[in-house]
């Protein structure tokens, strides 16, 4: 059975960092990109970033520039470092692996809390 653990959310001020992780607890097979989505508050869950196993990015347009997402295949886990929080970051974020065969696997959310 396929778990994604996540850690490093946490309540931060504006301006400062925060590092989120999300690991794999067994092998998953054909795995095609990672990535980090989001859910504020009356808000739907929109896509941060995410990368390729052969290491193509793409981020949402308000946080490029801030954000930057990583992997290490060898250790199935995908990083996403977040600089320059403001509140508007404010949000459950969910990580995600999708297969070749578009199958879903999520973390269990971390909650971020930027205050101003």
């Amino acid at each position: 059975q396929v778990q994604l653990a996540e850690s490093g959310g946490g309540l931060v001020q504006a301006g400062g960092s925060l590092k989120l992780s999300c690991a794999a607890s067994g092998i998953i097979f054909s795995i095609k990109t990672m990535g980090w989505y989001r859910q504020a508050p009356g808000k739907q869950r929109e896509l941060v970033a995410s990368i390729t196993t052969w290491g193509s990015t793409n981020y949402a347009d308000s946080v490029k520039g801030r954000f930057t997402i990583s992997r290490d295949n060898a250790k199935n886990t995908v990083y996403l470092q977040m600089n320059s929080l403001i509140p508007e970051d404010t949000a459950v974020y969910y990580c995600n692996w999708r297969t070749a065969s578009l199958t879903d696997y999520w973390g269990q959310g971390t909650q971020v809390t930027v205050s101003s």
